[in-house]
């Protein structure tokens, strides 16, 4: 009897997942299906990094207890992504290929949805869908949820960050109450917390490893760059890692798109995935990256959310993610199935604090290294070739015809000439570029030595020009939003952004020095949301932190929009 046996599962799923390669259940699976197939009925709340098999765990029960001899929607499975929804379809359709009268239809954006709507019409049982498609559906009353008896809620976490909590509340409200709700999540933020309290009714809660924690067989390593080098430092990364195949995340889509065709320019097998790629470019772009015709896909975390990528090697963060918890979802994206990966950040001074604030919740160590320098990256290229060069399989009766004239064309060179031709013909380009180029300084090594902490702070808050905005809360102004509108209306691809306070009526942030008359130019004349944007040189921190506590005493609960602390009015009684 195999172990997926004594989890319960029925001989056509055995057949069906031996069939597939599964030998032994994942520890969320383990943990899920006898629970789904056993006698309660309670709802469930299953915490396990993406990878780790979650699909099988909540779809192998789905399709065992489907009632064939019925054509109606009996269970829902919702995903945040058209691709992590076809994903899903595909796997249950593997599950289900012995099981009788099973029928799976999936139903997502950028696709006929009159194909879907006949589909659905023809009978299904289970529907893998993404919210708002779903919506469609349901208000043309093409779904019906009134007999559904599971709803499952995919890379729940995701969905929430993609914006989706009131199609998602809308969803729930419209399902019966009666249904089993199953809730799958590699983070618990409190928005999780919220949907479980008003939608699920005692659910079990089931954790595999530790919660918002990453994988143990991922590394994460942190590399201190100037703003100006951060281009330069990702090139050498990909250099000294000769086998990467691995995801690079930026920040907006106009830098996603640069890094991209700078890396194209430079030779690097690299493509970008981005909001303003048509359905079609996308999917073109995933099919080269998943057959490794691309190694480096430069990507926004909103266009790469959901995608099912086996064996990738590196996540770069080329910006970290302003939410934490998004870097647990792009770090968790390799070292998947006990395979090893490894995940690096590139990263400005000013961040220390929230590599700080990471570690802490990943309970992981970073190691903080130099970028490597020329020799060594030459090095790792020589070696990994050689490595390649030996364990290539020749088929001698492919050129076997040939050797005799390419024998006679080398018998003039001895052993080692030919393998100092053949190693200076190969690396060329990389010998040509480093040695014309020298070592990357990081940050801390190019400055002075100092006698205080409080001093080397001060030395580094002087590399940044501080600024206020008059849009705060009350414009649902994020701090996301905000570094979208400087990266788009500068078209600038290397600004250095420091800290970023948004406030209830204002708020301040900080740029690179170098950049500060842009940012100003750059944000003339633009409006949010119909709001006229007035941005302006805010004073140091300290200074006008007390500013603002004397203006918000002095105005008590009046509602307005706060000026500039270095404006005539604010400094009146002041000055006398």
């Amino acid at each position: 009897m195999s172990s997926f046996e004594e989890l319960g599962l029925n001989s056509n799923l055995i057949k069906a997942i031996t069939e597939m390669g599964f030998e032994n259940p994942m520890p969320v699976q383990k943990e899920v299906i006898p629970f789904l197939l056993g006698e309660g009925e309670n709802d469930l709340i299953a915490l396990a990094q993406t990878g780790t098999g979650k699909t099988a765990a909540f779809g192998l029960p789905i399709i065992q207890e489907v009632d064939g001899s019925k054509s109606t929607i009996q269970y829902l499975i919702l995903a945040p992504t058209r691709e992590l929804c076809m994903q899903i379809t595909k796997d249950l359709e593997s599950f289900s290929k012995h099981s009788a009268r099973v029928k799976i239809v999936a139903v997502y954006g950028g696709a006929s949805i009159e194909t879907q709507i006949r589909a659905i019409k023809n009978g299904a049982q289970i529907i893998c869908a993404t919210p708002g498609r779903l919506l469609d559906l349901i208000k043309r009353r093409v779904v019906k949820l009134g007999g559904i008896r599971t709803l499952v809620l995919d890379e729940a976490d995701e969905m929430l960050n993609m914006g989706f909590r009131e199609d998602l509340e809308e969803i729930l409200e419209t399902a019966p109450k009666e249904r089993r709700t199953l809730l799958f999540s590699a983070t618990m933020p409190n928005e999780i917390r919220k949907i479980s309290s008003n939608y699920m009714v005692d659910p079990k809660e089931i954790t595999i490893g530790r919660k918002n924690a990453g994988s143990d067989d991922v590394e994460h390593f942190c590399y201190f760059v100037h703003a100006k080098d951060r281009y330069a430092a990702l090139k050498r990364l990909a250099d000294f890692y000769p086998g990467v195949y691995g995801i690079i995340f930026c920040r907006t889509k106009i830098e996603t798109q640069d890094v991209a065709d700078r890396l194209i320019k430079d030779g690097y097998n690299a493509d970008a995935l981005h909001g303003d790629l048509s359905q079609a470019q996308r999917d073109a772009v995933m099919n080269k990256f998943r057959i490794k015709h691309l190694r480096l896909l430069v990507a926004t975390d909103v266009a790469s959310r959901g995608l099912d990528v086996s064996n990738l090697s590196h996540i770069i963060n080329y910006n970290l993610p302003d939410e934490l918890e998004v870097y647990t979802h792009r770090s968790g994206r390799t070292g998947r199935a006990g395979k090893k990966g490894t995940s690096i950040i590139i990263a400005n001074l000013k961040e220390k604090g929230k590599i700080r604030q990471i570690e802490k919740k990943l309970n992981k160590q970073f190691i903080i290294s130099e970028i490597p320098g020329g020799k060594e990256i030459c090095e790792n290229q020589l070696f990994h070739f050689i490595d390649k060069m030996k364990n290539v399989e020749v088929e001698e009766s492919d050129i076997s015809s040939f050797l005799p004239q390419v024998y006679k064309k080398l018998e003039d060179l001895s052993k080692e000439e030919i393998i100092k031709k053949f190693v200076a013909l190969e690396f060329n380009r990389f010998l040509d570029y480093y040695k014309s180029s020298s070592d990357l300084i990081s940050p801390k090594d190019s400055r002075r030595t100092r006698e205080t902490r409080d001093s080397r702070e001060t030395s580094s808050a002087d590399a940044y020009t501080r600024f206020f905005i008059n849009l705060g809360k009350t414009d649902d102004l994020k701090p996301t939003t905000l570094i979208g509108m400087i990266n788009d209306y500068t078209r600038s691809k290397s600004i250095d952004i420091g800290e970023i306070e948004i406030l209830r009526n204002f708020s301040f942030f900080e740029v690179d020095n170098q950049f500060s008359d842009l940012v100003l130019n750059s944000f003339k004349r633009k409006n949010f949301k119909g709001r006229d944007i007035n941005i302006e040189v805010a004073e140091r921190k300290k200074r006008t932190l007390q500013k603002h506590e004397r203006g918000k005493a002095q105005s008590g609960k009046r509602r307005h929009t706060p000026r500039n602390p270095r404006n005539n009015n604010f400094d009146r009684k002041r000055r006398g």
